[in-house]
């Protein structure tokens, strides 16, 4: 997996098990949701937009890297 995709993927992860709308987090975020919902048509992901994400979430860039998501054995890139 791409870690354009896994970043998109925590994303998802997260904010079902807060039992929010991407719109939601968009708005507590303030990351624009465009910016979430196409960032897997890009090879890139800024860490800005991560940390956007996080600080709306309350939780530590630290906590959002830690899934399993991120092992080295599933980033293909």
């Amino acid at each position: 997996m791409r870690l354009v995709d896994a970043v998109y993927a925590r994303i998802i992860e997260l904010v079902k098990e807060r039992r929010i709308t991407v719109n939601a987090l968009a708005n507590i975020s303030g990351v624009p949701r465009p910016t979430i919902v196409t960032m897997t048509r890009s090879n890139t992901v800024k860490l800005s937009t991560i940390y956007g994400i996080c600080d709306g979430l309350k939780i530590t860039l630290q906590n959002f890297f830690a899934s399993p998501l991120f092992a080295p054995e599933n980033i293909t890139d």
